[in-house]
């Protein structure tokens, strides 16, 4: 069931996204050559808990018993890792594409937002892997307009992906979000414009391309959390909470990605 918010519970979530979009706009400063990801972590940590949000990620249990809950506040992806990636004392080096992804919770309303980031001297072809998967997003989010369908943001995303011959992962989606992390409605990235269901005001959706340099399939690591590319490529990872008004879209995450990438 898709459950639509009303606008105080809009305001709740606009908090939770603001925090989300600060710890990236802190972490852009440190996300470089020789940062180590287990000290990302604790600094965003720190930020959330001393805004009074709780990390999101830490402690979510995927549902399988014999996959430990996501110990981190972070989940930080480099270079083939797709998402999931779990914070370590990893040491990030030049020319690696490093995927940030952050969820808070606060006052029983979630946010959830992602960023790719070129670290020093990254490769043209990595370069353009982040800013195709960028516009995708927002290619997406255009088409999250009252009236059209679930799948016309899912399109969008993909006929951009593709007609740049990169590749959309398939399976792995995004996802309606509000008093729970994830809720209904998946959004999926490729699909047939015109078909899902219709967008409402007052629905709120994570819409998050995870796209490939190479070719779509993917695999998870021991850890029973990192998804990685089946072939090796690189990935980017974009992501956004967006509020259906009766107007369009609204990014509610938007401001940490301002001038990136």
């Amino acid at each position: 069931m898709i459950h639509r918010k009303t606008e105080i519970e809009i305001e709740l979530m606009r908090e939770s996204c603001r925090i989300v979009s600060d710890v990236h706009r802190l972490l852009m400063q440190y996300v470089k050559p020789g940062a180590v990801l287990l000290e990302l972590d604790r600094m965003a940590e720190d930020f959330i808990l001393s805004q009074g949000g709780r990390p999101a990620f830490k402690g979510y249990a995927s549902g399988s018993k014999s996959i430990p809950v996501f110990p981190s506040t972070l989940c930080v992806s480099i270079d083939d890792e797709v998402v999931h990636g779990i914070p370590s004392n990893r040491v990030i080096e030049d020319g690696q594409v490093v995927s940030v992804d952050v969820g808070v919770e606060k006052n029983g309303y979630y946010g959830d937002g992602a960023m790719t980031l070129p670290v020093g001297a990254v490769s043209p072809e990595n370069t353009r892997l982040l800013n195709i998967t960028k516009e995708a997003l927002y290619l997406g989010i255009e088409k999250a307009q009252p009236g059209n369908r679930l799948n016309d943001i899912s399109a969008a995303v993909q006929e951009h992906v593709e007609k740049n011959n990169f590749s959309v992962v398939r399976d792995l989606v995004g996802h309606g979000i509000g008093k729970n992390l994830h809720e209904d409605p998946p959004v999926p990235n490729f699909g047939k414009a015109g078909t899902g269901p219709e967008l409402l005001p007052g629905m709120v959706l994570a819409i998050e391309p995870m796209v490939n340099y190479g070719g779509f399939k993917v695999k998870i690591a021991p850890n029973g959390w990192t998804v990685l590319t089946r072939d090796g490529s690189a990935s980017a990872h974009f992501e956004h909470t967006v509020y259906i008004s009766k107007d369009g879209p609204v990014s509610l995450t938007d401001h940490f990605m301002r001038g990136n990438g």
